[in-house]
């Protein structure tokens, strides 16, 4: 059974805001209440945060889908809806978040970090929040924006100061064993360490953590073995620890080859060349391992390499090695940049900046693009005439229909607001500048040409009883 996983592709949902009430205030003797809608409330975002007590992606493995909760809509009496929830996600210290092509969003190191992966959708205003000295008693309300889905990819990398890397059953997991604590799984066969182990080493007044890498064979880096799947981990560390297996069975191999190979791959991967390297050379308590020790050491320190012989088993020369890597931690970390304190960087807009764009495709279609434009077609209820009139009003006072204009739009010319794969389409008309005088019943606008049926029955109605009137009015009584 999987117990360990470091890569997961997570689909996140945020919460959808919450739509806002059209209402009227009804009481009695107070005919005129006024409108009295309340807003909806904030979608759930969906954050990221580093917890130290999570060490794997294995609960994302197994349960990929993570929504956060909707925003509830507005309801009468100025009542607001509830914020969704937002949905916290735990993942280990040193995830990468990255999307579907590949790029780099966030990465996460140190707890309690945290990334908004999917922005939760901001809740309509009620006719409550929109009613204005031109517009009394709005009989409409904005929809709630649909919340952020992302398809995102997590990656672990560990977080460590040193990596044991070598072939597999070189004498790693035992090497870590008697550095540290830690208890790993260590057996005669190759292949025994599946996962990446941690270990803290305490050496003197330096403290640091090493991490031992599951085996790697030739090919790693183009996927054969688990070198592939693991040697992302190394990329955090400071140092590299190349474990020999100096009393190998296999006639075919011998410490000097093992580093050769083990290096080309490590070229491979790539970014890895500016880490120090140590050599230990494993298994010198065997009297065949020491013999072979002894004649290849020269051979690696001419190459300019630090060589300590050890021995897991016997605990031969494990202090010398863990003084001699607490040296290199240290002056790696003294290396480091220093951290700065978070900057607030404030951006102003520039003065002739409109916030959208009007560009003129291959086909004719004029498209306009911007923040403001696009979330305001989102937030628009296409089914009430007047909430349509209401749009028009706030992109002709944002100067979108003058940028049409500039740009050579002409009347019945087809206007796109959005991204390609979800824009709404219209063909423009040259309005003028209109208020609340244009409007005429409740959710009605008198510059649509094509009113809603129910609309132009009321109407219909309507001119029938006034032709009655007057016909009524000019009957004269015997």
């Amino acid at each position: 059974m999987t117990t360990f996983v470091d890569r997961v592709e997570l689909h996140v949902a945020a919460g959808n805001g919450g739509h806002g009430c059209a209402s009227v205030h009804r009481e009695k003797f107070k005919p005129l209440g006024g409108p009295d809608g309340g807003n909806g409330g904030r979608g759930g975002d969906v954050i990221l945060t580093v917890d130290q007590s999570v060490t794997t992606l294995l609960e994302y493995h197994h349960s990929p889908h993570r929504k956060a909760t909707n925003g509830k809509p507005g309801e009468g009496g100025n009542r607001s809806g509830k914020d969704g929830e937002d949905l916290v996600l735990a993942v280990p210290d040193g995830t990468v978040v990255l999307d579907k092509q590949g790029n780099v969003l966030a990465d996460l190191v140190g707890h309690g970090t945290s990334f908004v992966a999917a922005q939760g959708g901001r809740g309509g205003l009620g006719n409550a929040a929109l009613a204005s000295a031109r517009r009394k008693a709005p009989g409409f309300a904005l929809l709630g924006e649909p919340g952020d889905l992302q398809d995102i990819v997590l990656e672990l990398k560990t977080v460590a100061d040193v990596a044991l890397v070598g072939y597999p059953s070189a004498g790693k997991s035992s090497l870590i064993s008697v550095l540290s604590a830690a208890k790993p799984k260590i057996a005669d066969y190759p292949f025994t360490t599946l996962v990446p182990n941690l270990g803290v080493v305490t050496a003197g007044s330096t403290v640091y953590t090493v991490a031992d890498v599951p085996g790697l064979i030739p090919g790693a880096s183009q996927g054969r073995g688990l070198g592939l799947e693991f040697l992302r981990h190394v990329e955090r560390c400071s140092v590299l620890v190349h474990v020999l297996d100096t009393a190998t069975l296999e006639s075919d191999r011998d410490p000097v080859s093992d580093l050769d190979v083990i290096e080309e791959e490590l070229r491979q991967y790539g970014g890895l060349g500016n880490r120090p390297r140590i050599v230990v050379l494993n298994k010198t308590d065997v009297p065949d391992g020491k013999d072979l020790a002894e004649v290849v050491r020269p051979d690696l320190e001419a190459r300019g390499y630090r060589v300590f012989e050890v021995s897991a088993v016997a605990h031969i020369g494990l202090k010398e090695l863990s003084y001699a890597l607490a040296d290199l931690v240290a002056k790696a970390r003294a290396a480091r940049p220093k951290e700065e304190a978070t900057r607030i960087v404030i951006r102003p807009k520039a003065v002739d900046d409109a916030g959208f764009s009007v560009t003129r495709e291959d086909d004719g279609l004029f498209r306009v693009r911007g923040e403001k434009p696009e979330r305001w077609v989102r937030q628009t209820d296409f089914n009430n005439d007047e909430a349509v009139g209401y749009l028009a009003d706030r992109l002709n006072r944002l100067g979108v229909e003058g940028a049409l204009m500039k740009a050579g739009a002409r009347g019945g010319d087809g206007v796109a607001i959005g991204p390609e794969d979800n824009a709404v389409v219209f063909d423009w008309e040259p309005s003028v500048t209109a208020g609340a005088e244009m409007l005429g019943r409740r959710g009605e606008d008198h510059r649509f040409e094509a009113p809603r049926p129910a609309a132009q029955r009321r109407r219909d109605r309507d001119a029938q009883r006034d032709e009655a009137e007057r016909e009524f009015d000019g009957f004269e009584p015997f």
